[in-house]
C-alpha cells in the first residue's frame, strides 16, 4: 500500500499464494478485504499493517469481494456459481447463494441496503435478500460485451 499523494509505503503484505482478483475497502477505510485464486480472503488491518484473518471455505478461485456498508460482514463469489456472505466478527459463512449457472464474477452490496448484486458468466444479474438469502430477481440475461 502506498500513501497518497507521496507515495511512500505503508504496508507489504505477503498471503495469498495465488493472483488477486478482487479488493475492497472497509467503509471506516481501516481494513482492506482482497480475494484470490488460493480460494480464500484476507482481511488486512492498515494499524496492525498486516493480515488479521483468511476466510476459507470456497471450493474454487474467489472472483470478488465486496464490503456491505455496517462493516459488519462482506461477499465474495467464485467460479463454482456460488457467492458466500461472511461476517467479520464469527470469522464464519454466514450463507451461501445458488441460482448462477456459470461462474460467479462480481458481487456488489446496494450502499445502507440489505440487497446484493451478483454478475455471472452465465449473462444474468441476480439481486439478493441478505436478511432472507433469497433471489429477489435472477436472470438480467440481456447484458453483452463488446
Amino acid at each position: 500500500m502506498w500513501a497518497l499523494p507521496d507515495g511512500n509505503i505503508t504496508m507489504t503484505g505477503e498471503g495469498h499464494t495465488d493472483q488477486l482478483s478482487g479488493c475492497c475497502f472497509h467503509p471506516s477505510g481501516t481494513q482492506l478485504v482482497t480475494s484470490s485464486g488460493d480460494t480464500t480472503e484476507w482481511i488486512w488491518d492498515f494499524s496492525k499493517c498486516g493480515s488479521i484473518l483468511t476466510l476459507e471455505g470456497q471450493a474454487h478461485a474467489v472472483q470478488d469481494c465486496s464490503w456491505h456498508s455496517c462493516g459488519d460482514f462482506m461477499a465474495s463469489t467464485s467460479i463454482d456459481n456460488i457467492s458466500k456472505a461472511w461476517d467479520s466478527n464469527s470469522e464464519r459463512c454466514r450463507y451461501m447463494t445458488c441460482g448462477h449457472e456459470d461462474s460467479v464474477n462480481s458481487t456488489e452490496f446496494l450502499p445502507f441496503s440489505n440487497t446484493a448484486l451478483t454478475s455471472s458468466a452465465d449473462k444474468t444479474l441476480s439481486l439478493w435478500d441478505a436478511r432472507m438469502v433469497s433471489s429477489l430477481f435472477l436472470g438480467l440475461s440481456w447484458i453483452q460485451a463488446k
